[in-house]
């Protein structure tokens, strides 16, 4: 029955990714916003949804640990399996500039987390921040793109659905993926415990690519259908809402304290391979994310899995 349910989680998971994809991308054309910036905001923040739910309902149930576990895990799993297997489907020439800054944002907000849990705890008040800092990058990532557009008379082609139709897709899409992570995180996370896990493997690695999975689900969809700046940009902006506005949401209801020392382990590997996605963009003009890039990121995420079950 436990693999019935989970089977179910991930087909909602992918029929909710595939709509909320077209969603966005209707929505996009009608707003006259580009699309890396609905991947970094709307398509983000949907898909970060599952996460959010989990991280909430674990610190209110006094398991801290696996709130912040379900958020790094879920970090170092959208770049090396998310992002790489989209890559994989689909290798394409990066906007460099575009992406780069988006990429700073996020990996100041990886630092700014380390540094926040050197002492293993998250206030209200640095809860609080997390969320200002959000709102500020939603807003500063609207305004630059609106900016970009008018200077540059882009042209935007006919939206497929009207604009309520559009925000209908996208919202029933979102509470499409919620449900289905709901349904797969619970399923995974009994069979794991059933083996004797703790709760930081279980969140870091079961929990954290559950809770993914409607990333996965949605940026291979739009890797197929070509659609690769919503792609990597939902990973980038997953990334950053994973930290300002899950922990931040979760730190300013419920502040909390972890317990096991080896998420200093987690956290380096979080930065390391954020590092490494700036590396594979490189050189800074025509770059391209090739397969064997995808195949690099795939190798690292498993070897950080081997490192977490077999050695730390």
């Amino acid at each position: 029955m436990t693999l019935v349910v989970l089977l179910a989680g991930l087909a909602l998971l992918l029929l909710s990714g595939q709509f909320l994809v077209r969603g966005s991308v209707c929505l996009a054309n009608h707003l006259k916003i580009s699309k890396l910036v609905v991947g970094l905001t709307v398509v983000s923040f949907g898909t970060s949804a599952p996460e959010l739910v989990i991280s909430l309902e674990a610190a209110a149930l006094g398991h801290p640990d696996i709130s912040v576990g379900n958020v790094i895990g879920s970090n170092i799993s959208n770049i090396g399996i998310v992002l790489a297997l989209a890559v994989i489907i689909s290798p394409y020439f990066v906007k460099t500039r575009a992406i780069l800054n988006e990429w700073i944002p996020m990996m100041g907000a990886t630092i700014l987390l380390i540094l926040l849990l050197l002492d293993f705890r998250l206030s209200r008040i640095e809860g609080i921040m997390l969320i200002a800092l959000l709102f500020f990058f939603v807003y500063w990532s609207i305004r630059k793109s609106r900016n970009n557009i008018r200077n540059s008379n882009v042209k935007f082609p006919p939206a497929r659905f009207k604009l309520h139709v559009a925000i209908i897709i996208v919202i029933l899409s979102c509470l499409g993926l919620v449900a289905g992570a709901d349904l797969l995180v619970r399923s995974a996370s009994q069979i794991a415990r059933m083996l004797g896990l703790s709760e930081r493997i279980i969140s870091v690695s079961v929990i954290a690519v559950g809770t993914s999975l409607p990333e996965l689900a949605t940026s291979v969809m739009a890797a197929a259908r070509k659609e690769n700046d919503i792609s990597i940009s939902n990973v980038i902006g997953s990334n950053i809402f994973n930290i300002l506005a899950i922990l931040g949401t979760t730190a300013a209801f419920v502040p909390f304290s972890v317990t096991d020392p080896d998420f200093l382990f987690d956290m380096f590997w979080m930065f390391g391979v954020s590092l490494l996605l700036f590396l594979l963009i490189l050189p800074l003009k025509g770059s391209k994310l090739t397969r064997w890039k995808g195949l690099i990121m795939a190798v690292v995420y498993f070897t950080y899995i081997y490192l977490v079950f077999f050695v730390k």
